[in-house]
């Protein structure tokens, strides 16, 4: 007799899981009950799931609020009324409406309104009544409403240790000290299920109400159907036959583009994929996603398919994907099988600017109740809640900041006062907190969605389903990964810069003949390949350099074995070992040397585990997948996963296989497969760090100008600015006359634009420029205020990075003139004058403006100095013993050097102690790597950005040296000349 129970997706009100609240209603012996979340139907699926395992009778509704105040309930009467709840509150969502005090007339739900409700009561409307406002019915006439009243009895507790985690839940969502939440703001701490029988003792005196509940409940019937089923789009074309007929038309098309007319074995590997795509009814999946292909090529945009998808060929004949599976030996199983338990992944990248508009192309073809993006789940796990729950109990911002700080977690360890955050933290952890959005997931429905969830509006702009990939998945949902990257923003901005700058127009999909060019190769394997998608971090670069790494095979495998799972088990060093001693490989069998020569018998992909499961142990490439699945964890059932290991066995033993080596060869394919990276994944992120090295090859100074107007990448801004001098550009600070609001380059003279000024409006990074191209280049200042509107603290801004230099003045006369010009007030006109007016001139004294002022200025307005070096600001003129180059001829000696910080990488070894991998540029500008152990970084922690003075021990690893640091210091600069 619940109709009004909380889940935690009553974001920070909640307080129990939905398994929780299932198991512990069926504990009591609840027999059915409402889940109603406050403004969410997130859970609902989920609820019915888990009642069907107890035998608990699930109804669906929604609990609706506005500012925080109950409005109403809506309770679903059926899937149609379900659908009139969520569509309901879409409506408002996604037209960014406030919800109405009273509830439209649903044919497929009631409403509950709380006892201070005074409106008229429409058919399918009731009032709910606490047990606790049961006195206010004393000596009234309840006769017109006898049949209205039902029992209200919320659950958003279990019990008193649930309702304090309450109070802190609600402290973090107000931004409240926990003593200043109002008990209005909270839940009762009644609000919880009662002990059984004690709900009909409350109400004893009304039976009727409880009666008027029973009666409401039980015509409710959640009339879904059980299990996963397939809610996708079934067709294309409107017919299952007409779609299988135009995949295979499309398919054939693109076969004979791929591989011309003569390629049986393809032409044998596409029937195949063909037949499996129709019987396991993914026509529509693949038409869908063409279409995809096809409206963005239509647009102009470039497009990179990776995931799983690239390894089928109809996927590569459709244009999907670039990567070519019978090129690679890529499987189609671990694509698609008929035994898979989770859909087929295609996941498509596009520039981070063009993603948007295929996505609106999506939910414009399917409309909004047919298409929606795929919500997902923050929760509290991030240990950043520790700050949270430290302001809510009223602590002070530094004691605060102490328990954060990882240099003092043994002392915090002592703390009481830690203590107990901990202990709120272990509570709240894994919790639900904010809902947001997928990183690209789309989905796209038969019937409307609304069945299944109600749809947010999130600052995307596009309608997006409440529950997260996992939930879509279990419900019958597959996604369209419509994603992002920088690296398609990098080669796309980069291809057109080069055809304006130079007048070369570059076909960038040339990917083959860029894999064979010696310059690019030559480039790849000196690990200069900063801006370059995949291939720039510091620790890509040295595993590249390590491998001597000159060709896309092998960069297909370091793009695998720099994977966090695959490095940690020290596969990374065998197969370095291996790939320069080829002939020292000792393989396990004959069958291994034959599938694993490529990768010198290390496993790198989880293809590799599929061809073992194949060629060694006899198994076909479905079971084969299973089994990999399996050893992921991702199996449906340990039964059938045990089967497969015995078939594994049984197999292998029926080829003739000693039962030593079968045991061997399952031990390391059992061990590797659970951290291994899809092969068809790092093919792809090869394809695409071809193209990139290309650009930066043989166009260096356009490919840096589009890394950094498409924000750049792994590094700081300062970095990609250093890479373009190093190319042989002229960087020049931004100028009214010459900037865009972007960066620019003509010829060798490159121009950093207005977006990057800290401070400047948006309004005048656009207008500047635009103004500009329309009218003509500005005289001098007073013409630029006169044309723009600009006011005081912008134009000041503009002065003292060094925007108006062109007027041969110094900043220092220049801020004496705009003071004169505008005094204190901001002058925001931008009319038109009848005849032009003579620029006042004043007659100053000389100022001057030092280099060092100059660079203090870019470093707060830029946020790095182009002045001077970094180097050129340290008090000191020592550089340091030896350079980057030189540590080659040092190894195992103790050197000193100095070095521009670049980035760094925090760790924690096994016993969980931190310790921190470092990236530095020495004075010519050469990268060299430091390691430091947890027995220095305590006592010598990095201090941000700026020069260091490194200690240490000169070791090397694969012919790539590196310092050991033993002492670090952050070197002192010059002092601030500038007085303000």
């Amino acid at each position: 007799m619940y109709l009004n129970v909380h889940s935690q997706y009553s974001l920070r009100y909640g307080t129990m899981s939905i398994p929780t609240l299932v198991e512990e209603a069926a504990a009591r012996g609840i027999t059915q009950m409402a889940l109603t979340d406050i403004n969410n139907s997130t859970g609902i699926m989920e609820f019915m799931r888990e009642c069907d395992k107890t035998g608990v009778r699930p109804i669906g509704g929604i609990e609706f609020r506005r500012d925080k105040q109950l409005l109403y309930i809506g309770i679903a009467k059926n899937r149609e009324g379900m659908r009139e709840l969520n569509e309901f509150l879409s409506e408002h969502n996604l037209q960014k409406i406030p919800l109405p005090d009273a509830a439209p007339a649903f044919l497929n739900a009631v409403t509950i309104y709380p006892f201070q409700y005074t409106g008229d009561l429409k058919k399918n409307e009731y009032v709910g009544i606490r047990f606790d406002e049961l006195n206010k019915l004393f000596g009234k006439d309840i006769g017109a409403v006898k049949d209205k009243l039902v029992a209200l009895q919320p659950v958003f507790v279990l019990d008193k240790i649930s309702y304090r985690l309450h109070e802190y839940l609600r402290g973090i969502d107000l931004n409240m000290v926990l003593t200043m939440v109002r008990p209005e703001d909270k839940c009762h701490p009644t609000d919880m299920f009662l002990p059984p029988g004690q709900m009909e003792a409350k109400f004893s005196r009304y039976a009727f109400i409880l009666d008027n509940t029973r009666r409401l409940m039980d015509g409710c019937v959640m009339d879904y159907p059980k299990g996963r089923v397939n809610l996708n789009r079934s067709t294309f074309t409107g017919s299952k036959a007409n779609d299988r007929e135009l995949l295979e038309k499309l398919t054939m098309k693109g076969l004979y583009y791929r591989y011309g007319k003569q390629n049986k074995l393809a032409l044998k590997k596409v029937k195949h994929e063909l037949k499996v795509i129709d019987e396991l009814d993914f026509c529509a999946y693949f038409l869908i996603t063409h279409d995809i292909i096809r409206y963005s090529s239509s647009q102009g945009y470039y497009h990179v398919g990776r995931g799983s998808g690239a390894n089928s060929i109809v996927a590569y004949c459709l244009k999907i994907t670039d990567v070519d599976p019978i090129e690679l030996n890529l499987y189609f199983e671990r694509f698609l099988n008929a035994q898979r338990t989770s859909p087929p992944d295609f996941d498509i990248d596009y520039s981070w600017d063009e993603r948007e508009d295929v996505q609106d192309y999506l939910f414009k073809r399917y409309d909004r109740y047919h298409a929606a993006l795929l919500g997902t789940m923050s929760t509290f796990k991030d240990r950043s809640i520790i700050r949270e729950i430290g302001k809510v109990m009223g602590l002070p911002k530094s004691e605060i900041d102490s328990f954060t700080d990882p240099r003092q977690e043994e002392a915090n360890q002592k703390n009481p006062t830690f203590k107990k955050i901990m202990a709120i933290y272990g509570l709240m952890s894994d919790m639900p907190n904010q809902r947001s959005i997928h990183a690209g997931g789309v989905l796209i429905t038969e019937e409307p969605i609304t069945y299944y969830t109600a749809l947010d509006l999130p600052p995307k702009g596009m309608p997006t389903v409440q529950w997260d990939m996992y939930e879509a998945e279990k419900i019958g949902f597959d996604k369209y990964d419509v994603l992002s990257q920088r690296g398609i923003g990098h080669i796309k901005m980069a291809v057109k810069l080069i055809e304006q700058n130079q007048q070369r127009k570059i076909d960038i999909h040339q990917v083959k003949v860029f894999m064979k060019d010696p310059k690019v190769n030559a480039q790849l394997k000196s690990g200069d390949t900063i801006g370059c998608f995949y291939i720039e971090s510091p620790a890509m670069r040295q595993l590249i350099r390590k491998l001597g790494c000159e060709n896309y095979l092998t960069l297909v495998a370091a793009s695998s074995i720099i994977r966090p799972g695959v490095a940690s088990s020290g596969m990374m060093g065998e197969y370095i070992k291996y790939h320069h001693a080829p002939e020292s490989v000792k393989y396990l069998h004959p069958v291994m040397k034959e599938q694993l020569s490529e990768t010198y018998g290390v496993m790198v992909y989880q293809e590799d585990v599929i061809k073992i499961c194949i060629h060694f142990a006899g198994m076909d490439g479905t079971d084969a997948d299973i089994l990999r699945r399996g050893m992921s964890g991702k199996y449906r059932s340990k039964k059938e996963f045990d089967r497969l290991v015995e078939r594994f066995f049984e197999e292998a033993k029926k080829l003739g296989r000693p039962d030593d080596v079968v045991a061997e060869v399952w031990r390391q394919v059992s061990s590797f497969a659970g951290y291994s990276f899809s092969k068809a994944h790092s093919a792809s992120f090869a394809v695409e760090s071809y193209q990139s090295l290309f650009l930066k090859t043989y166009y260096p100074r356009e490919f840096m100008v589009a890394v950094l107007n498409n924000y750049g990448g792994f590094y700081t801004r300062s970095l990609y600015v250093h890479e373009l001098q190093k190319s042989g550009a002229t960087v020049h600070l931004p100028c009214v006359n010459n900037s865009d609001s972007i960066v620019n380059i003509n010829g060798t003279d490159v121009y950093l634009g207005f977006v990057g000024i800290h401070g400047l409006n948006d309004h005048f990074i656009d207008l500047i420029p635009e103004e500009r191209y329309a009218n003509g280049i500005y005289s001098g200042l007073e013409d630029l205020i006169k044309r723009t509107g600009i006011g005081l603290e912008q134009a000041i801004i503009l002065i003292r990075v060094g925007a108006l230099r062109f007027t041969g003045k110094s900043k220092k006369e220049l801020l004496w003139e705009v003071h004169l010009l505008m005094g204190t007030k901001v002058k925001a006109t931008n009319e038109v004058e009848l005849f032009a007016v003579d620029v006042k001139n004043y007659s100053l004294p000389v100022l001057v403006n030092t280099r060092l002022e100059n660079a203090y200025h870019e470093l707060e307005l830029l946020g790095f100095p182009l002045s001077m070096t970094a180097f050129e600001l340290l008090q000191t003129d020592y550089r340091g013993e030896i350079g980057a180059n030189d540590l080659i001829n040092h190894i195992g000696q103790l050197v000193r050097m100095v070095g521009w910080y670049v980035c760094e990488k925090t760790v924690r070894t096994k016993t969980g102690k931190l310790m921190w991998f470092g990236s530095f540029l020495d004075t010519d500008g050469n990268f060299f790597d430091t390691v430091h152990f947890p027995n220095t970084t305590k006592v010598y922690p990095f201090h941000g950005a700026g020069c260091y003075l490194i200690y240490g021990k000169v070791v090397q690893e694969f012919g790539m040296p590196g310092v050991e640091v033993i002492k670090f210091a952050k070197l002192p600069i010059l002092t601030n000349p500038v007085i303000d």
